[in-house]
């Protein structure tokens, strides 16, 4: 009987490790400066999440981007407040202001060394979209990161598609849309009625963003 409840110290680790990682949640990340958000955004986080199973979908909001030349002609505040009114209807969809609050240029290494020391025990899923697919080799420390989280690329029909490191595909019904061209959009007159969630279009014609 004693021999049951001996466990010897290598045991109960394995033990405790596994039941850590049971407790654990499956995480999808987006990160990108959502300037601003459209449905497209929104429509490869669900599928994501639902295709793999994930419990929630958190959105990182960029502070300042490594790989865009584009400016933030908006404020964080504008780009947050626009970013919860797209996600907030949707109960596993969470928006984490982490790397605003670093400051400085926004690495995703930074975020997932962050998230995975903090909460070891969920399991990260990191989702791009096909041009970050092809482009992640180029980011800081991507062998690392490919380590931290499991990669998520979402798949466009008729885009070459090239990845350097293992990942996962989704299939996303092909919405092509970018910001910039909600943003050129905007500034031209343009309706964007149904290339963004009605609250955040209010938001932009209530503010004015994107005019200028």
């Amino acid at each position: 009987m004693d021999s049951l409840v001996d466990f010897s110290k290598e045991t109960q680790v394995k033990v405790q490790t596994a039941e850590s990682q049971r407790k654990g949640k499956q995480i999808g990340i987006m990160g990108g400066t959502f300037n601003p958000v459209h449905m497209a955004h929104l429509v490869a986080a669900e599928q994501a999440m639902t295709k793999l199973h994930l419990d929630e979908v958190w959105f990182i909001l960029d502070n300042i981007p490594p790989h865009k030349d584009a400016p933030l002609n908006v404020s964080a505040r504008d780009r947050a407040t626009m970013l919860d009114f797209a996600t907030r209807d949707n109960p596993r969809f969470r928006v984490k202001l982490l790397e605003l609050f670093r400051g400085g240029v926004s690495y995703t290494i930074d975020t997932m060394r962050y998230l995975t020391k903090k909460a070891p025990e969920n399991t990260y899923y990191l989702i791009m979209g096909s041009d970050q697919v092809n482009s992640f080799h180029k980011w800081k420390n991507a062998e690392e990161l490919a380590k931290l989280a499991t990669l998520v690329g979402i798949r466009r029909p008729g885009y070459p598609q090239d990845p350097q490191y293992s990942m996962i595909w989704v299939d996303a019904p092909d919405i092509r849309l970018s910001s910039t061209a909600i943003r050129q959009a905007v500034s031209t007159g343009t309706s964007i009625r149904y290339l963004v969630p009605d609250k955040v279009r209010e938001y932009i014609e209530e503010k004015g963003l994107y005019r200028d």
